[in-house]
């Protein structure tokens, strides 16, 4: 599909450093926040997703909000249920079609058609709490605009096995010290359009539905670090996670896959950010020193710290494999730029 230019971008690369937010009567004019939501075939969950929204901006209409939804090759009704759910809505919905496969991609539409404020990335499996606007206001108005926050990530469903979760109850930022996958969850991430402008598009080439499998939103906060921009973990800003895993094997796919990528991630960002690198030492030894005893990397899920390592080194190949045949039309990023600014 044709992707005009977002209208933030023509505003040019400004300084990340936002002004605290003040709700008033001019500023409720502006769209203060988009929520962004990309889908494919999960037509249920995005219906109780957008619900939750919905309530989130009414118990908090002192600012005003929209939805963007893109559905990433649907064929299971998505596109009729969100025109439906468009046409009845009281707040304001752009409903794009991104054909081309992956997670990364169906976000740089999104990013494209959004017009507030704040961006707001959640999940289509995802249910945001009523109080979630109000949460995120109180941290603008703080003056905390040039930062990527995210909240914390709750099991939408307590028979779901206890993944992709986060549940903290710590403010933090992000440091070298800590690795930044799962540090703030994609599936709950916000951040100021300028700070978007200055970090730009998503790596096409990481992420579901994308060759490296994961790892665009680690990727996003990487970068993000190497400009100077903060990386922060709130314990509010909530939102329920409906991911449906039960079984065992079903988390161990998953388990691989952001393996996978975050060893192509670690790579890529090899020479900016060699910090990467020791992570993935300190889990080589962890997994020899389960050998003798020691702990797994999820105790609970008896999840071992051997398939990080063997992944890791998989998604670095493909990394490489990747870099080989990019180099003629030029890199995923650099792709995603042009169409992001066109």
């Amino acid at each position: 599909m044709t992707v005009e230019r977002p209208a933030w971008a023509a505003k040019g690369c400004a300084n990340a450093t936002e002004t605290p937010w003040v709700p008033t009567s001019a500023a409720r004019e502006e769209t203060f926040a988009s929520f962004i939501v990309c889908t494919r075939n999960r037509v249920e969950a995005l219906d109780a997703c957008i619900r939750s929204i919905e309530a989130t901006c009414r118990s908090h209409a002192t600012v005003r909000c929209e939805l963007v939804v893109v559905d990433n090759g649907s064929t299971d009704g998505t596109p009729d249920r969100i025109s439906r759910i468009a046409a009845a809505s009281p707040m304001a919905i752009t409903h794009a079609v991104e054909t081309r496969p992956g997670l990364a991609v169906a976000r740089n539409t999104a990013m494209a058609h959004a017009r507030g404020r704040i961006l707001i990335f959640i999940d289509d499996d995802c249910e945001v709490d009523v109080g979630y606007l109000r949460d995120l206001e109180h941290h603008c108005a703080g003056g905390g605009g040039g930062v990527i926050r995210g909240g914390r990530v709750e099991l939408g469903n307590p028979a779901d096995l206890p993944f992709t979760i986060k549940r903290s109850n710590v403010r933090e930022r992000l440091t070298h010290e800590v690795h930044p996958g799962g540090f703030v969850l994609g599936c709950n991430m916000t951040m100021h359009r300028e700070v978007a402008l200055r970090v730009g598009p998503f790596d096409e080439r990481f992420g579901a539905g994308a060759p490296l499998l994961s790892a665009e939103d680690t990727d996003y906060l990487v970068r993000a670090d190497r400009l100077g921009i903060p990386v922060e973990y709130v314990p509010d800003m909530v939102v329920f996670h409906h991911h449906g895993r039960r079984a065992r094997a079903a988390i161990e796919t998953l388990h691989c896959n952001y393996s996978f990528g975050n060893g192509a991630l670690c790579l890529k960002h090899l020479r900016t950010a060699p910090w990467l690198l020791r992570h993935f030492c300190w889990t080589v030894r962890s997994a020899f020193g389960e050998i003798f005893g020691g702990a797994r990397f999820d105790p609970v899920l008896h999840l071992s710290h051997w398939p990080i390592v063997f992944m890791n080194l998989l998604g670095a190949l493909k990394f490489v494999g990747l870099f080989v045949a990019e180099r003629s039309p030029g890199p995923a990023e650099q792709r995603a730029e042009e169409q992001l600014h066109r």
